[in-house]
Order: C-alpha cells, then sequence, then structure tokens
C-alpha cells in the first residue's frame, strides 16, 4: 500500500484485466523461483512503525500531512487516519548489530519528526492503541485525504454492502458499527521484515507461524479501546473486524476475511500469493505496462506490480513479500506486533521472533505434523486475548500427546534455545545478550506492556474518573518511553 497511488475510481475494464494480470504475474513467478539461485543471499531486517500523533492534552492530533510536510523525509509517510504516521526504517543486513542499527535511527527519527510536530502542538507516541482515544475521534473526518485510502474504503465498503460491525469481549464488552475503514486506523503497529533463503520459504515462514503466539503475547501492548478494557493485544480483533469485507448475508461456504492468521501450513512460498489471488477480489486494480514473461525471457528480474499491488491488500498476520530487488528476494512480514512501548523494547521483539523461529526451523517438518494448523491459530487468538496469562497448545519433539501449556512456561523454554540459534548466524553475542535479556526480563516479571498499562490504570481509578485515569497513565508511559527504558524495569507505583 505504500506504492504511488493518485486516483480511487476505477472501471470494471479495468478491475478484469487486473485480475488477469495477476494470474501472469503468478505464472511468471513460477518461472522466477525455478531459476537457478533465485532469492539466496544475504540475511537482513528491515521494520517500520507505526505512530499516533497527540497535542498536549494527549488527545488526538489529526496533522499528520503537515507534519510530513515539514519533516520532508521519504521514509516517513501518511497513515490511513490524520493522527497516524508511519516510518520506514532502513534494511539491515542480519549482521554485527542489525537491531542497535535500527533502533538508533529510530530514536533519531522520532527526535526529528517531533522537533516538526512540537511548532503544531504534535507529538508522537509508539503505543497499539491511544488509551485516550474517543469514537468521537473516528469517523469519515478522520481519514487521510489521500487517493489510495480513498480507494481502500469504497472497495471495502462495496463488498460488504453494510456498516462494519465490532464486537470484542474481554475484561468489559465493546459493540458498535462504523461505516466507514477508519477503525482500522485505531492500531499502530512494529512490522519486522525478514529475508529468509527462498529455496526454504515454507520452512521458516511455517516457523515464523509457529512461535508468533508466543511473542505476541510478551509484546503486547494494546489493552483498551475508548474506554474498555479488553483483550491484552485488542488491535487483533480490531483489525480483522474494522476491514472485515465479507458480507454478512452472503454465507453459502466460509470464506475467510482479507486479515486472517492463514489456511494452513505451507508447503510453499508460491501458494501464499496465489491464495490471495484466488480468495480475494481486488480493490486497487492500477496497471503497470510491464510483459513480465518478456522480462524473465531476457534473463532480467520484473516488477510484478499487480501482484505486489494485490499482495498489499491483504492482510495476513505474516505475510510474504516478493521484492524484485537485488536479483528478486522473497521476505516474511510479521504485522501482528504492536507499536511501543520504546524503540528498544520493539527491536528486542524483532530479535526474539527471528531466534524463536530458527530455534524451530530445523524440527518444523516433525512439528508441523503433529501440530493441526488450526491450533497454532487458536494460539494466536488465545495469546491476544489473555496475553501472557495464556494457556497454548504446543508441540514437542517426543511428545505422544499435545496439552495445554502456560505460554510463560513456552517462552522460558524458547528463550536459550533462540540464544544459541543466534548464536550461529552473524549476530553480535552482545546484541543476542542485551536483547533477549528484555525478554527474559519480562518473562521474570510477568510484565507486559498491555499488563503495565492495565495496572497503573486501574491504580490510578482509584481516585480519578476513568477518563483521568486513562490520561495519567498516558503520561506516565509516554514518560518511560522517551527515556527507552525497558519495559521490565518501569516501576508499577503510579
Amino acid at each position: 500500500m505504500g506504492l504511488s497511488i493518485n486516483r480511487s475510481e476505477f472501471t470494471a475494464d479495468e478491475f478484469e484485466r487486473f485480475a488477469a494480470k495477476v494470474r501472469m504475474d503468478l505464472k511468471a513467478l513460477t518461472r522466477l523461483f525455478n531459476r537457478p539461485g533465485f532469492g539466496e543471499g544475504e540475511s537482513s531486517i528491515g521494520a517500520e512503525v507505526e505512530f499516533y500523533i497527540v497535542n498536549h492534552d494527549l488527545q488526538v492530533q489529526p496533522i499528520n500531512t503537515e507534519i510530513a510536510a515539514r519533516v520532508q523525509d521519504p521514509q516517513l509517510t501518511l497513515e490511513l487516519n490524520r493522527f497516524n504516521l508511519e516510518y520506514n526504517l532502513s534494511p539491515q543486513a542480519f549482521k554485527g548489530n542489525p537491531f542497535a542499527r535500527t533502533e538508533q535511527e529510530l530514536l533519531a527519527a522520532i527526535q526529528q519528526i517531533n522537533q516538526q510536530a512540537a511548532a503544531l502542538d504534535g507529538e508522537l507516541v509508539p503505543i497499539g492503541i491511544l488509551p485516550t482515544l474517543r469514537q468521537s475521534d473516528m469517523g469519515a473526518k478522520a481519514m487521510t485525504d489521500e487517493p489510495r485510502y480513498h480507494a481502500l474504503a469504497k472497495a471495502l465498503i462495496k463488498q460488504r454492502g453494510e456498516p462494519f460491525s465490532i464486537h470484542i469481549g474481554g475484561k468489559e464488552v465493546i459493540n458498535l458499527e462504523a461505516d466507514g475503514v477508519y477503525m482500522e486506523g485505531a492500531n499502530t503497529s512494529f512490522q519486522l521484515h525478514w529475508r529468509v533463503p527462498a529455496h526454504r520459504f515454507a520452512d521458516y515462514f511455517n516457523a515464523v507461524q509457529l512461535v508468533t503466539p508466543v511473542v505476541l503475547a510478551l509484546a503486547s501492548n494494546s489493552p483498551s479501546l475508548f474506554g474498555h478494557h479488553l483483550w491484552d493485544e485488542t488491535r487483533i480483533a480490531l483489525f480483522k473486524q474494522s476491514i472485515d469485507s465479507r458480507s454478512p448475508n452472503r454465507k453459502t461456504w466460509r470464506h475467510p476475511p482479507r486479515v486472517y492468521y492463514g489456511n494452513g501450513w505451507t508447503r510453499s512460498a508460491w501458494e501464499l500469493f496465489a491464495a490471495s489471488a484466488s480468495l480475494f477480489p481486488p480493490i486497487i486494480p492500477l496497471l503497470s505496462d510491464e510483459d513480465p514473461m518478456a522480462v524473465i525471457d531476457r534473463g532480467d528480474v520484473p516488477n510484478l506490480a499487480e501482484l505486489r499491488m494485490h499482495q498489499g491488500t491483504t492482510w495476513p498476520w505474516n505475510r510474504a513479500i516478493y521484492d524484485p530487488a537485488e536479483g528478486g528476494h522473497l521476505r516474511i512480514e510479521i504485522r501482528s506486533m504492536p507499536a511501543g512501548p520504546t524503540a528498544v523494547d520493539m527491536c528486542a521483539n524483532g530479535l526474539f521472533v527471528i531466534g524463536a523461529a530458527l530455534a524451530v526451523l530445523d524440527d518444523i517438518p516433525h512439528l508441523t505434523s503433529i501440530l493441526p494448523f488450526h491450533y497454532t491459530e487458536h494460539n494466536f487468538y488465545r495469546a491476544a486475548k489473555y496475553g501472557i496469562g495464556a494457556d497454548i497448545i504446543w508441540p514437542h519433539k517426543d511428545q505422544v500427546q499435545l496439552q495445554d501449556i502456560p505460554l510463560l512456561t513456552v517462552a522460558r523454554e524458547l528463550l536459550p534455545r533462540a540464544r544459541e540459534a543466534l548464536k550461529q548466524t552473524a549476530v553480535d553475542e552482545t546484541e543476542i545478550h542485551r536483547l533477549l535479556g528484555i525478554i527474559e526480563g519480562r518473562v521474570d516479571s510477568a510484565m507486559s506492556g498491555a499488563r503495565w498499562q492495565r495496572h497503573i490504570t486501574e491504580s490510578f481509578s482509584r481516585s480519578m474518573s476513568s477518563d483521568e485515569a486513562f490520561r495519567s497513565m498516558l503520561s506516565l508511559y509516554m514518560a518511560n518511553q522517551k527515556k527507552n527504558l525497558p519495559l521490565h524495569e518501569w516501576t508499577l507505583s503510579p
């Protein structure tokens, strides 16, 4: 969705031609995957961080276009709602201190953006869902006036045929309807890109799918919406429902939503691209002039713009990415982690998900054969709802029978294995020790961003109104965040 889109109206013929072009791109992708040496090369990481913008009262400040105009940084992009921005961090070779480099770039970017935002009474906050967000902040007025977002909204609303229904339970319950896709903009995330070897893509992808619930629970940072205490990672339910374009009136077969965990353990990278093309109708049919077959015939690497555009309008929590750069390569985009609390916490989450995936990688054919995929999907939603208090179904190499295990028990077992797996890579041991030490701190203290937010808010609620308690908690959160102090070192006394 970061591609340049300058209009929001399309004809039926454009949709048909676009769908045909996607099918051609899939054929080209098959040929590309069969090219000797395709997708081999140095492992790397990249990341995107989404932010809220708040004013001095810690309410949302809808000034993303004004800030972007002042900052003039091509790595800073506008998000769906006017009170959100996204920063795209530079790719880093997965060697030495890749996350330390990412962390320093992110801290510098936040400082630079905040300098410009301050003149407009604005400040960035990396947090999954802003605790002071109000329903009155939402609606059509909240959306960024960009053709790509108008096109996205029109297509999803047309497919749905009625308002989007949002129902989320938890300690409390929230029920509401939205006449547009603006509720999606209540979610901000830390999205990690990991370049992996193309010939083993399926194993790497399945490993990431298996460990994501554990990482999500430890990273959870979105325990509320509109003053309601909901899931530990409320974003997971909210994002899925806020752009669910399936018409409730069409119930002939169980069609997956555009936000989903997967359709089963993956057998090849190609099937992930093919599934998104077969399951979901196009919504932004921008056409290029490229003939991908001709490009491959002459030995070059095609852009596959239509396939990439279509892939960018489906939102699996772990997404396959094709990139034509550097001879063409594949990445896994790990999308479920929330923004915040700090730059160093996000980097720790990133290194842990890679380390945990590497820890199970060699056993993944066996583990996926004994654990039916729907149990991993079950684990994902358990982790989102209950966070570090979840029980999950976890496979072991020598296991006879599957059983529920406390998620923190799984995390304790995975941590040393992740550390050992990362030591086999080119990442410096100091980086591994520093960042996995942060994860260990969260596990040992049984503390996540979500749990900290909930605890502090409840403490303040004893002597304040609900609105004041959320605002006071957010003020304390931002003070800690600015110090880049790891979450597990934050005090629990307000």
